[in-house]
């Protein structure tokens, strides 16, 4: 299957999307090493910048989705670590922790992707109308750097 389109996002965009990428493997390095305190402090800046990178694509739909999916795999996470670090993983609620209560950010995400994959993205008219809008809202953003 062939494509020919090309999808390029505003440079302001992907710098933010990649000092995510830092962060959110900082926090998790911290995890892994078992430095609660650092790990617990990557929580600001790894969560502030996925709700600033779904706020940066809430005119793409279809960006704007799995952004918000991202933001709620980040916060499944970091109640894991959270629930790991303090012993609230396993029997906080009876047979529940934190561990558990995480798989609800996890379900949240996976419905919307399931809902776009298996709904939205099923239909071509859709399809072109978010292609236009995302055509639309990625000029605006290039206008608005080059004013810049």
């Amino acid at each position: 299957m062939s494509d020919a389109r090309i999808y390029s996002i505003p440079f302001r965009f992907r710098r933010v999307e990649n000092l995510h990428i830092l962060f959110w493997l900082i926090k998790d390095a911290c995890w892994a090493l078992n430095l609660k305190i650092p790990a617990l402090v990557m929580i600001v800046p790894t969560m502030s910048v996925a709700v600033l990178i779904a706020w940066q694509t809430r005119h793409i739909f279809s960006e704007l989705l799995h952004n918000i999916t991202v933001a709620l795999w980040i916060t499944a996470n970091c109640t894991w670590m959270i629930g790991e670090f303090y012993g609230w993983d396993e029997n906080l609620w009876g047979p529940y922790g934190l561990r558990q209560a995480s798989v609800i950010p996890f379900a949240v995400g996976l419905l919307l992707l399931a809902y776009y994959y298996l709904v939205l993205a099923r239909s071509k008219d859709f399809r072109e109308r978010m292609a236009a809008r995302t055509a639309e809202a990625i000029e605006k953003e290039v206008a608005k750097d080059g004013k810049d």
